[in-house]
């Protein structure tokens, strides 16, 4: 090997800690830059809030608007909400439905409907769950009295003269209101008619049926379809409809 050769292997080989320490002195000059910007960021937010503080302390009187502003914002929105409430207690106490009016809606709607006006009536807790796999409730309420409603709706768009409502539907509400539902009452409403077997049935097996006449009668809103309706159980307790 010759001494030029040896020289230049000499030189390459002190020259690389140079390198090692050129690149550990830019990682700390990173971070250092990196603390100094976190640094400053800080004692601005702190002059800002200082300043801040001190402004309102000169201008005391915008925390009063702005205290003042708010409580009237929280008043105002406390009062529509009591309003809602109210008007939807009056609506609720004066609902009213027509047979034509009923007959003319929507099949969901009309489920609405009844759920309307069994809260109407007093049960709070009234509840639309028919849809697909309903497993035949469509309405679900408990009274004032305690007794527990499963109520299977059949909407015909014509109403009495569209398909009367058969045996088959009734059959489908007794299997499933009271073992699935745990009904105290189970009834089927339409705004149609019920064939004699079909009401024939419903006796047997204790079911109740809302026809298209006692419909009429119950939307008019005299009286709580639970006093419409022959041989519904006992109150579960004593209290009376709120």
């Amino acid at each position: 090997m010759s001494p030029y050769t040896r020289r230049r292997r000499t030189a390459t080989t002190k020259r690389a800690p140079a390198r090692r320490r050129t690149r550990g002195r830019g990682r700390r000059r990173s971070a250092g830059d990196r603390l100094i910007g976190l640094l400053v960021t800080v004692v601005l937010a702190v002059v800002l809030v200082v300043a801040a503080v001190e402004w309102l302390l000169v201008h005391w009187w915008v925390l009063v608007v702005v205290g003042v502003l708010a409580l009237l914002a929280g008043g105002g929105r406390l009062y529509q909400k009591r309003q809602s409430a109210r008007w939807e207690a009056v609506r609720a106490q004066g609902l009213r439905y027509g047979l034509s009016e009923l007959d003319g809606l929507h099949h969901s709607r009309f489920e609405d409907a009844v759920r309307e006006l069994m809260n109407r009536d007093g049960c709070r807790n009234a509840v639309r769950v028919g849809g697909g796999g309903d497993l035949g409730a469509d309405v679900k309420a408990t009274d004032p009295y305690g007794r527990r409603w499963v109520i299977q709706c059949k909407h015909r768009r014509d109403g009495l003269a569209g398909a009367a409502v058969g045996t088959p539907d009734l059959q489908v509400l007794n299997g499933t209101a009271r073992q699935v539902h745990g009904a105290d009452i189970a009834v089927i409403v339409t705004n149609a008619r019920v064939t004699a077997p079909a009401v024939a049935f419903a006796e047997q097996q204790r079911l109740h049926v809302v026809d298209r006449h006692i419909l009429g009668v119950w939307a008019s809103g005299s009286r709580p379809l639970w006093e419409l309706l022959r041989a519904v159980p006992p109150p579960r307790r004593p209290t009376g409809p709120s």
